[in-house]
């Protein structure tokens, strides 16, 4: 016994130090960001024993590799076992997975959860104005023409910009070789820069070629941009030295900005700018339009938070020490692949200020050294996903930009776009508008002056109406109003309405005042009316008193007669009337079931023979084959505009009865309903719910019946109770 518990001690202490051995192994992988090949180890220990650390990697894992669906269901199972102590930016990251399945209420929900564990008190604030101005931005609708390039691959493809008649960009290899090398973030082969003719890039079955061999290496290359001679390109590399990959204390190879100079048809000089690091990555070069500023991407020291677009002065050939753009442009998360466009305005990639999901692209106005607030440049060019590296000839309106949208070819694609709207910004408003009348000649009213209160009585505008009468008021949208409306010599009227959602949308407000002298004059012949009628009121009063005396006793006299004769007679006129009816209500029945095939007779009942209605198992709602059914009942009750049926409705016999009862007399109600809604009186059509008290099928037990047995069972008949 003593050797068998030694002998499960052992195994039990194996299986521990595996299990540890395993997540230092994976966080190991996850801290060198080998995100793919930490997924696979997680996966592994999340079925085994999960725990917070586990579970928060392995989402974490899952959104670096941009599949975000699968880090939603990681990241909500975080939030729901360990939200205590989570870092907020959890939330944040919950949000993004939730934008990229459409669930953008869930990820508001998520957002605001994020600002309000924020330090600073305005930032749910803010967070709120921003939904309303994304709003306003998705209610100009589509701004962009967009086409997927059919050079795109199941790979990677961005950074595409024109190089004299080339398009360059970035892609790896469609089919890698046995020896190429994998960046472990992804699994994909490393990224060269790739150039393609521009009359071919819409033909699928063209071939790129690589951009410039002396430029090619093992590692990354991509975001080129050229000076406008063409002569001078800016490009990122991973951190490198004579062709060797350089890392930092992580053994993380930073990105770099390389600069090269084309000489003899050759690119040459390729150095490493001088603001580089080991340490930190700088990415996605820029131009100013006159080439004096280099724009770019950094996680340097003195970030608001993840990467932040910089710029740096450019003299004449030197470079001045960089600046952050400041927190206008930057938030606490990324904003990536910055682009100045010829007409001074700076457009970049974020996912910190708010958009419709992940990286979106914004566009800032330069002014000097000044940027205008970011505003999402809208739909659809920005989706639920990444779309980025985005560029704009501001003469055709045309560029390119790249997103991972799931409409594209696989990883990441390049789309040609053509901006077809112009990005004005405006707040839902609507129209109170109206004109003013007199109420008796119709006439519209000139000069009467009509105020717009809000819904706390304070006065918003004043105007006067025009010669034709009319007035309008520019208003917000969603919010309540009163409107009044005057005039010298008339009565005073006033409205109260609501505006909605529906941008640009009119609500009239017209009214009708009446005139102060005509209320006078009417005033002044209903008094002179008034007398004369007590006047006759009073001679005729004399009159009727004579004659009431006279004809009060012969009344008495003729009515006790007429009472005796007028019973008699409706004695015998009720016997008749039923006979007849009796008698027609007969015919109608024989009539019908010669000229009706769908009525019947079923013992002393008159039933409409219908394909059965049935119902799902404990449901109550009409399915769509039994509307057909029920058509026809509604086609014979508007044949007979007298019939009034009974709707009885059955149930199976599983469940109590009373549950069954109140099912069933659900199920007639619905059936009802319907009929009712097809256009028949609510007075013609009774509902009965028999519950399970009168099936088709007698079933000893719940088991002893199929379940088309039971089907059977769920029904509604229809009984004629008139004619």
């Amino acid at each position: 016994m003593k050797k068998l518990l030694v002998i499960i001690f052992v195994f039990s202490i194996q299986f521990i130090n595996a299990q540890d051995l395993e997540l230092a192994r994976a966080k190991r992988f996850f801290d060198k960001t080998y995100y793919s090949e930490a997924i696979v180890l997680y996966e592994k220990l999340a079925e085994k024993k999960p725990s917070q650390e586990i579970i928060k990697n392995l989402a974490d894992s899952y959104f670096y590799t941009n599949d975000l669906i699968k880090a939603q269901r990681y990241y909500r199972l975080l939030i729901q076992n360990y939200s205590n102590d989570l870092d907020r930016n959890y939330y944040f990251r919950y949000a993004q997975t939730l934008k990229a399945s459409n669930s953008y209420d869930d990820a508001n929900a998520a957002l605001k959860e994020y600002y309000s564990k924020s330090a600073n008190a305005d930032d749910v604030a803010n967070f709120e104005n921003n939904i309303k101005i994304l709003e306003n931005v998705s209610a100009i609708g589509q701004r962009f023409d967009i086409k997927n390039l059919a050079i795109n691959t199941p790979n990677s493809e961005f950074g595409a910009v024109k190089y004299h008649d080339n398009l360059v960009f970035a892609g790896v290899k469609l089919k890698p070789g046995l020896f190429d090398k994998k960046f472990k973030w992804d699994n994909e082969t490393y990224l060269n820069l790739v150039e393609i003719p521009l009359k071919n890039i819409n033909s699928a079955d063209s071939t790129g070629h690589y951009f410039a061999k002396e430029l090619k290496t093992g590692m990354h290359e991509s975001n080129a941009v050229f000076t406008k001679d063409g002569k001078t390109i800016y490009f990122t590399r991973n951190n490198s030295k004579k062709g060797s990959k350089k890392t930092d204390d992580k053994k993380i190879s930073n990105l770099q900005i390389f600069k090269a100079e084309l000489v003899d048809g050759k690119w040459t000089n390729i150095t490493s700018l001088p603001f580089n690091s080991a340490n930190y990555s700088v990415e996605h070069p820029a131009l100013s339009s006159d080439e004096k500023v280099l724009y770019f991407a950094s996680d340097m020291p003195g970030t608001f938070g993840s990467f932040d677009i910089y710029s740096v002065n450019i003299n004449k050939g030197a470079f001045d020490t960089p600046k952050n753009l400041g927190p206008i442009i930057n938030t606490d998360k990324r904003e990536q692949f910055p682009f100045v466009s010829d007409d001074n305005k700076l457009y970049f990639s974020s996912d910190g200020h708010l958009g419709y999901g992940s990286l979106d692209v914004f566009v800032s106005d330069i002014n000097g050294n000044e940027y205008t607030k970011p505003v999402n440049v809208g739909l659809p060019l920005n989706s639920n996903l990444d779309d980025f590296s985005f560029n704009i000839d501001s003469e055709t309106k045309e560029g390119f930009f790249a997103s991972n949208r799931e409409s594209g070819k696989g990883s990441d694609d390049i789309y040609w776009f053509k901006e077809i709207k112009e990005l004005i910004v405006e707040d839902c408003k609507q129209f109170i508008a109206g004109i003013i009348t007199d109420v008796d000649t119709k006439l519209a009213l000139e000069n009467a002056i009509v105020t717009l209160q809000d819904s706390n009585q304070k006065t918003l505008n004043t105007v006067t109406t025009t010669a034709d009468g009319k007035f309008s008021f520019t208003v917000a949208c969603e919010n309540s109003f009163t409107v009044l409306a005057s005039k010298e010599k008339y009565t005073s009227e006033s409205r109260s309405l609501s505006s909605g959602k529906t941008r640009n949308a009119s609500n009239d407000a017209s009214m009708a005042l009446k005139s102060l002298d005509v209320i006078k004059q009417e005033e002044q012949q209903i008094a002179e009316t008034k007398k004369k009628e007590e006047e006759i009121e009073t001679a005729r009063k004399k009159e009727r008193e004579a004659l009431a005396v006279i004809t009060l006793k012969e009344a008495q006299k003729k009515a006790k007669a007429d009472q005796i004769v007028a019973a008699e007679i409706k004695k015998k006129e009720k016997a008749a009337e039923i006979a007849a009816t009796e008698v027609k209500k007969k015919e109608k029945i024989k009539q019908i079931l010669i000229d009706e095939k769908d009525v019947i007779r079923d013992k002393d009942r008159l039933i409409i023979k219908t394909d059965p209605i049935y119902f799902d198992y404990n449901m109550w709602y009409i399915r769509r084959e039994s509307k057909v059914v029920l058509g026809r009942v509604v086609e014979l009750m508007k044949k007979y505009p007298d019939m009034v049926i009974e709707i009885g409705s059955h149930t199976d016999s599983r469940g109590n009865a009373k549950f069954n009862e109140d099912l069933s007399q659900k199920r007639a109600n619905s059936t009802r309903e319907f009929v009712i809604q097809s256009g028949i009186n609510a007075k013609r059509v009774q509902a009965k719910g028999y519950g399970e008290s009168v099936p088709i099928i007698k079933c000893k037990t719940d088991d002893a019946c199929s379940e088309e047995e039971h089907e059977l069972n769920r029904r509604s008949e229809f009984v004629i109770k008139n004619l």
